[in-house]
């Protein structure tokens, strides 16, 4: 039955082919040779032919060589088996594909409306940990368009409770999902899981473009090792195509441009299926006629891990909606922010003083107020356990976050007190109220934190006076937990934590947390990896013996080194903990921020990923990301979390913070006050002055002018290289 499909997959990439060629010829004809074509936002050129074919491609010129190989490979897919043939039709189409959607943007078509066009490396690099962490748990497309709005609604939202990311576009019967979605008022966009990418089946080339650089992100493969990259998107790539409505020669060729990358389709048609492992790694086509178990029957067929826990709120609740924004003309109630006194606050209890489940609201509910209105708030937590430590307190409360922010409609920012919380006029319509955030608290803390927390009670206070008394209690206890994480040294202790959570997308990376160096990604701390160690004992992170010191200045001892070789499975027989020059540390790819030389300074700027400008070093985020990731050392580069700047032990085999020289704007007032301090502490009282940021210096050239004239101590130490 293969036979049928690989011949609709060849037919369609003919059409394919002779309409990109088509194209082509017209537009080199129009504009020359010599006409740059590029994609925004990536480091990978036209990333399929790149990872594919090792092919750099910078202008038209560069085109028809592309589409010459494509030709080829289709060409090898004749008198083949139906499998091989439906593979290399596939890889044909890739090839294709990429070129139309390069010349709809050179010709000012992309993106299309509502969608984002196309999606660059930093997305792919912001949404790294959370596949990692577990928060997403794969990626769905949707190609075509529903038998009718509602169930493209049910569609989506059943893939986003499972905390899969919802790619929608393509078309059917001239209808797209897109449009279906949009009339029922869905809202779309990177922060709801649920993004556009286009009206026509070319458009689903997006999803693969984006995809097939994960390999090259966090695998460490390099351009035109075609079957290492992939067998990785096949093995590590949580991906899916779910095709809705009529089926065409066009869409069975990105249906077979979809397999050669690994990646199952799910079709609502009835069609011949393809049941035996090959181009996937379970089922690689598979008819599902109910819409109703279309979601979960493709997530059984990709083989994705789904963790979902049952809430007991009125709205959905899944990590689909942490990003959701509640809005002015939306909402029904708000605590916090400018508007009224809020905190959230958890503390450690002794076992027999804690009721577990208890839940009490104090004060005035949400009804009280007229719609659009606020109210004071105090969210108190307290949890016990016979492993539950003081220590623990800050790691569980930071959850608190995550946790509120999983119900649809109710929107949480901030943390400790200066929290903002938004309830919208769905969610309180729904019969979402004040005590389900205790709910969600509850269920989360014993469902996330089991193997340390035995009891939960939470107590909500929504009157001035009771907020402020506990104000005073909650501030008293940050302070103390402040002083007491920034007395701790990397000396103080023996032993550090690993982390691997990221493994799954770079084999060989490791991350070393220490006291005084955060994990890289800037969401955990040695606090976090002791409590996560607590918690899941065999789990990514492990604690690891220091040992023999082996160099002080760059913070080398044998222990670590050990773990490193064995835990980056030989790839790795060293790294210093302080220095970026002399075997530096790995990074994966979820870096909150880059460290680079700019050699003629002496020094090292700092690049945070929400900068898009241009860096001195001449190169901005995006290209400097291409060149650490991967879990390979780089030296005078470095993936760092943000507060590791201002850490007495950033790069400090180095020379340390004397070293730093330019960082953004935005980031620099973000560490202002830090940096003012650690700069009293190395005896530069004025160091804040002698930075440089983008209104200072966009290029080598004027750095060095503006760090001549503040005199920069940087000018005098001796060279990095």
């Amino acid at each position: 039955m293969s036979d049928a499909i690989a011949g609709l997959a060849r037919d369609g990439a003919e059409k394919i082919y002779r309409l990109v060629e088509e194209r082509l010829e017209r537009t080199v004809a129009e504009q020359g040779g010599d006409a740059e074509v590029r994609f925004p936002g990536t480091n990978y050129f036209f990333p399929l032919a790149f990872a594919l074919l090792g092919s750099e491609v910078r202008t038209l010129g560069d085109l028809p060589e592309i589409l010459a190989a494509g030709r080829e490979i289709l060409a090898s897919g004749e008198g083949t088996d139906p499998v091989t043939a439906i593979g290399r039709a596939g890889e044909a189409v890739l090839m294709a594909g990429e070129i139309e959607l390069g010349l709809r943007y050179l010709a000012g078509e992309e993106p299309q409306k509502d969608c984002p066009g196309f999606f660059s490396d930093d997305i792919l690099r912001t949404l790294g940990i959370q596949l990692v962490d577990g928060r997403m748990a794969g990626f769905a497309c949707l190609l075509g368009a529903a038998p009718d709005s509602e169930t493209a609604v049910r569609i989506a939202r059943g893939f986003q409770q499972k905390n899969v990311l919802v790619f929608a576009g393509g078309e059917s019967g001239g209808v797209s999902v897109i449009d279906q979605l949009i009339e029922q008022k869905v809202a779309t966009g990177w922060e709801s899981y649920l993004v556009p990418y286009g009206r026509d089946t070319f458009s689903a080339l997006f999803v693969l473009n984006w995809a097939i650089r994960a390999p090259l992100t966090y695998g460490g493969l390099k351009k035109g090792e075609k079957e290492k990259i992939l067998d990785y998107c096949r093995h590590r790539v949580p991906a899916l195509v779910v095709v809705l409505g009529e089926i065409d020669e066009f869409k069975v060729a990105a249906g077979a441009a979809a397999l050669r990358l690994g990646v199952p389709l799910i079709v609502d048609s009835p069609v011949p299926e393809i049941l035996e492992p090959g181009l996937c790694l379970h089922e690689s086509l598979v008819s599902e006629p109910d819409h109703k178990r279309i979601v979960p029957r493709a997530i059984e067929v990709r083989g994705i891990k789904i963790r979902v826990e049952e809430i007991p709120v009125p709205v959905p609740y899944a990590a689909a909606f942490e990003g959701e924004r509640v809005r002015k003309e939306n909402l029904q109630v708000q605590f916090g922010g400018k508007f009224s006194p809020a905190f959230e606050y958890l503390k450690v209890g002794p076992t027999a003083a804690v009721e577990d489940g208890k839940i009490e609201v104090i004060g005035p509910g949400e009804e009280s107020v007229a719609a659009g209105e606020s109210l004071p708030l105090g969210i108190t937590v307290t949890v016990a356990g016979r492993k539950c430590e003081k220590d623990y307190a800050s790691i569980l409360e930071r959850q608190i976050h995550t946790f509120i922010n999983g119900a649809m409609g109710v929107m949480h920012v901030g943390q400790r007190d200066i929290l903002w919380l938004r309830i919208s006029r769905e969610a309180y319509e729904s019969g979402f109220r004040l005590r389900h955030l205790g709910e969600i608290i509850v269920a989360r803390l014993h469902n996330d934190f089991g193997a340390i927390v035995d009891k939960v009670e939470v107590r909500i206070d929504t009157t001035r006076e009771e907020v402020e008394r506990g104000l005073k209690e909650a501030r008293r206890a940050y302070d103390e937990r402040d002083e007491r994480m920034a007395g701790m040294t990397d000396e103080a202790v023996d032993t550090f934590y690993s982390c691997t959570l990221c493994q799954s997308f770079a084999p060989n990376h490791v991350c070393v947390i220490s006291p005084e160096r955060l994990g890289l990604c800037g969401a955990y701390s040695w606090l976090d990896g002791k409590a996560a160690y607590e918690i899941t004992p065999t789990g990514p992170n492990q604690p690891v013996e220091k040992g023999k010191l082996l160099d002080e200045k760059i913070g080398q001892w044998e222990g670590i080194n050990s773990f490193v070789y064995g835990a980056s499975h030989r790839a790795l027989e060293k790294f210093s903990v302080y220095s970026m020059m002399i075997d530096p540390m790995t990074s994966c790819g979820c870096f909150e921020c880059i460290l680079a030389v700019i050699p003629e300074t002496g020094g090292v700027m700092a690049v945070n990923r929400e900068f898009t400008g241009m860096t001195p070093s001449g190169m901005d985020f995006i290209t400097l990301a291409g060149m650490v990731g991967g879990g390979v050392q780089t030296p005078g580069f470095l993936g760092v979390g943000k507060l590791y700047l201002v850490s007495p032990k950033f790069i400090s085999g180095d020379g340390g913070l004397a070293r730093l020289v330019w960082l953004p704007k935005e980031l620099k007032e973000a560490l202002r006050d830090r940096l003012i301090r650690r700069g009293e502490e190395i005896g530069i009282p004025d160091f804040i002055e002698l930075l440089a940021d983008e209104t200072i210096a966009e290029n080598s050239a004027d750095l060095l002018e503006f760090l001549q004239m503040k005199n920069h101590p940087a000018l005098k130490m001796e060279p990095m290289f």
